[in-house]
């Protein structure tokens, strides 16, 4: 048996699909936004430094533009802030606006400033070549050795006697009956 839409069903249609053909002719494109961390959701107010801080680090990207390896930094002492930005960057992929890969060695620049609350992160290219293209990138070089030999989640079992769950009491014997709704 054949089955039609009826006449409501067609003009619900239409009048749903013009509502939403404006809103979407509106919607703006989606813009390139400038990369920023921001700080306040890593940490409360009250813990962030109170002066400026800047870490450098002079960095090494395989073809893919993954950072391969840092090869020198200065730190800012800020344990915390060092710490954060030394993982951002052996995380990043160095690549230009168009997506190509220029090869060779970078340098990353972090600069907090207490005013505004926000880390500032900037690239420059320092020297072409001299890097390994084909290089594994450095976050799958930890998983890599961190896969290799993995630690036991639980202990071996010991001898002894078994745990039975029939073993425990009850919820009722714990915490006693429960009260009676009012």
């Amino acid at each position: 048996m054949r089955r039609t839409l009826g006449l409501p069903a067609i003009v619900m249609a239409a009048a749903a699909l013009a509502m939403a053909l404006p809103a979407a002719a509106q919607t703006p494109a989606p813009g390139r936004t400038p990369y920023r961390i921001d700080v306040t959701k890593i940490q409360p107010r009250s813990l962030l430094p109170t002066k400026p801080l800047h870490d450098d680090f002079v960095v090494a990207i395989n073809k893919k533009g993954q950072v391969t390896r840092v090869l020198s930094g200065h730190r800012s002492g800020n344990t915390p802030f060092d710490e954060h930005t030394y993982g951002n960057a052996l995380q990043m992929f160095i690549r230009t606006t168009d997506g190509h890969v220029v090869l060779g060695k970078y340098r990353v620049n972090y600069d907090y400033d207490p005013k505004t609350e926000r880390i500032r992160r900037t690239i420059a290219l320092v020297s072409t070549g001299g890097v390994n293209p084909n290089a594994i990138g450095a976050v799958a070089d930890m998983l890599k050795h961190a896969h290799k030999d993995p630690a036991p989640i639980l202990p071996a079992p010991t001898a002894g006697p078994a745990f039975n769950n029939n073993d425990l009491p009850t919820l009722n014997e714990v915490f006693g009956p429960s009260p009676k709704p009012h």
